[in-house]
């Protein structure tokens, strides 16, 4: 897999190389099916397991980038983000001369099932309130984080995904989770992690919060308003997406204020990230090329 600058105005992209350079735009009229992950789907062309990429772009604040791969899933790395943000980090992001837009709320969209739930809301920044309620030893965990006044890459990123040896086989038979090892999951017997340590002391709900940032990613661009989600997962996270797509009156585009000088000259960062905490007014690119 190799990610590459793209023009401004582009947005994330998704290329099959093995398929004549078809392409598939990271956007919710692309969801194609969703169980135990996000995939994406156009004239029957499939992208497996998007959801970590999308994630670390939007964290980290690219807008722009064709993420090129060989086959249909994307590698699972680690079982976080924190792959993707190093590299960033190592290869540097690139402002671009185009004011950024954001994805901006102006009224209340939810969407219920039994006992789950998530809604959208007007306000400033990108706040997310999660909670989940798993068997033990899970249990109940709570978190919130504020993408403008905490750092994606240092909070979310290095959280794993997560699932009970328990269910193992079942998945395997129905021919899920066929990258997950002990490498790439948290394993979780009945006393807790199999293979620990957490990396923090609730990891779990953490990547909760990974998985919604990236497909709410599909909306296409970085969101500003505050999410809240209780027992939800990818299948209520992109339902709210089709739900907000559909309903034009519950948001709108708006460009983001230059609010600094600093923020105004936008230089280009070469060698590292612009700080995903900034609310910085221009659209930026990916450099990774290898």
């Amino acid at each position: 897999m190799r990610l590459l600058p793209a023009a401004a105005g582009s947005g994330i992209v998704f290329r099959r190389t093995d398929l004549d350079n078809f392409e598939i735009p990271a956007t919710g009229r692309n969801v194609a099916k969703v169980s135990y992950a996000t995939s994406l789907m156009r004239q029957g062309v499939l992208i497996s397991t998007t959801e970590h990429l999308l994630s670390a772009l939007i964290g980290m604040g690219v807008d722009n980038v064709i993420v090129e791969l060989d086959n249909l899933e994307l590698p699972i790395l680690d079982g976080s983000a924190l792959p993707y943000v190093q590299a960033f980090l190592n290869v540097g992001i690139r402002t671009q001369r185009r004011r950024r837009e954001t994805f901006r709320i102006l009224h209340a969209v939810e969407v219920r099932e039994g006992k789950k739930f998530i809604g959208i809301y007007p306000g400033p920044g990108y706040r997310i309130e999660y909670a989940i309620d798993f068997p033990a030893p899970i249990g109940h965990e709570k978190a919130c984080i504020d993408l403008a006044a905490e750092t994606y890459g240092a909070k979310i990123a290095a959280a794993r995904t997560f699932g009970y040896k328990a269910d193992e086989q079942r998945l395997r038979d129905m021919g899920l989770i066929r990258g997950a090892s002990t490498e790439s999951t948290i394993v979780l017997g009945p006393n807790g992690p199999e293979n620990g340590p957490l990396r923090f002391p609730d990891e779990y709900v953490r990547h909760k919060i990974l998985d919604l940032i990236g497909d709410l990613a599909l909306l296409g661009r970085r969101i500003e308003g505050h999410v809240v989600a209780e027992r939800a997962g990818h299948a209520m996270h992109t339902a709210l997406v089709s739900r907000l797509l559909k309903d034009r009156s519950a948001w709108e585009l708006a460009h983001v204020p230059v609010e600094t000088e600093a923020a105004e000259a936008a230089p280009d960062h070469a060698d590292g990230v612009l700080p995903a905490t900034l609310p910085v007014a221009v659209e930026t690119s990916a450099l990774m090329s290898a």
